[in-house]
Parts: structure tokens; C-alpha cells; sequence
């Protein structure tokens, strides 16, 4: 069974930072492209960022420049080092593996509870 724990999400004021983790389980973890998403009250669903079984890396323009994504392997984790942060990023963020990239119910179901991060101006 796929878990995904998400963490370290908080309430900060704007220009702040934060880290994201999420720990994942009951996959094959290395051979998973990890993404990102957020859902905010009244608007879609957003994926935020990717990082590729290579480490490389996708950044929606909305967070360009200000998330950086990354991985650590050894551990199962996947990170989203937030800075510059703003308002608009209020959300609950979720990670998911490439077999759950999806704004659907189905995806949504099997992801974890996500963390809130809530930015005041």
C-alpha cells in the first residue's frame, strides 16, 4: 500500500521560508518520478514541481525561482524548499509519485494528508 506523509508545512509571513518533506513507502521509491502539488480553498489544483528518478527537475512558473525541488533516495524522501514566499502559495501541499500524477479522485484518494502552508501579507 502506497503512504506518503507529508511534513514541515506552518504558518509564516510573507518573503518567509519553509522545507517540505514527504516520506514515501510501499513503492520502488528510486525508480518514481516525485511531484508536488497544492490545493487551495477556491481554486485548482496545482502541480508545483517535479523531480525526476535523475534528479532532474520541473518548476511550475508560478514558483520559479522561489521552490527548489529535491530528493534523497536513501531515505524514501522527497523536499520542497519554499523561500520568497507569498500570499498566493497558501495551500495544502501534497506529494505524490508519477502513478498518482493526477488532479482526479482517483490520484486524490491515494495521496496522504498533505501539509498546510499559510503565508500573511
Amino acid at each position: 500500500e502506497v503512504q506518503l506523509v507529508e511534513s514541515g508545512g506552518g504558518s509564516v509571513q510573507a518573503g518567509g521560508s519553509l522545507r517540505l518533506s514527504c516520506t514515501a513507502s510501499g513503492f520502488t521509491f528510486d525508480a518514481a518520478n516525485m511531484g508536488w502539488y497544492r490545493q487551495a480553498p477556491g481554486k485548482e489544483c496545482e502541480l508545483v514541481s517535479i523531480v525526476g528518478t535523475d534528479g532532474s527537475t520541473t518548476t511550475a512558473n508560478s514558483v520559479k525561482g522561489r521552490f527548489t525541488v529535491s530528493r534523497d533516495n536513501a531515505t524514501s524522501t522527497v523536499y520542497l524548499q519554499m523561500n520568497s514566499l507569498k500570499p498566493e502559495d497558501t495551500a495544502v501541499y501534497h506529494c505524490a509519485p508519477d502513478f498518482l500524477f493526477s488532479c482526479g479522485d482517483y490520484a486524490r484518494r491515494h495521496w496522504g494528508q498533505g501539509t498546510q502552508v499559510t503565508v500573511s501579507s
